[in-house]
């Protein structure tokens, strides 16, 4: 019965890690469990899968999938972040909260994280948390390839208008000379 449990756990974390854009792993001790609710709910919010099991069961789900990169992070208490959405959101939630909720304290605190394949000290997870969403950043380039056409058109409005008011003002000088 218990191996039993100990192998549906691990199945579960699989499944969750699966496909997923970002993984980061949290130290999540000095939290209490009104900021863990807090902290989970946000990051539900944010369609952040945000767990918390045993290093051992963590570490097995990960290798089935072929990441053992994140091995020697797993220790002491570990908490999970992941996502097949917003790669940045992890980062971007529990930095955040961390602003927000725990008073610019150090904790929780980044442990490492897998971005897109690409490793991440908490420092490089602090940097990327600073950046927009992905949609944000999408609409910002786009806006900025659009400025340029959209001051043109203006522009080329702006003439023809002047056109226009340069014929409405020779008819009726013609007009008033009949």
């Amino acid at each position: 019965m218990t191996q039993q449990y100990k192998i549906d756990e691990v199945s579960q974390i699989k499944e969750r890690l699966e496909n997923a854009k970002s993984i980061i792993l949290l130290d999540y001790k000095g939290i209490n469990i009104e900021e863990v609710d807090q902290l989970r709910n946000r990051m539900r919010d944010a369609k952040v899968d945000y767990f918390v099991s045993k290093n051992s069961f963590i570490k097995i789900a990960l290798n089935d999938l072929g990441i053992t990169i994140l091995d020697p992070y797993l220790k002491g208490p570990t908490a999970v972040a992941a996502t097949r959405a917003d790669e940045v959101a992890p980062a971007r939630e529990l930095a955040g909260f961390i602003k927000e909720v725990m008073a610019n304290k150090d904790f929780p605190a980044f442990k490492i994280g897998l971005v897109e394949g690409e490793i991440m000290d908490p420092d490089q997870l602090k940097q990327l948390a600073k950046l927009p969403s992905k949609d944000v950043l999408i609409a910002q380039i786009l806006a900025g390839f659009n400025s340029p056409i959209t001051g043109f058109v203006g522009a080329l409005q702006g003439i023809i208008r002047k056109f226009f008011y340069a014929i409405d003002e020779i008819a009726k000088q013609k007009q008033e000379n009949n």
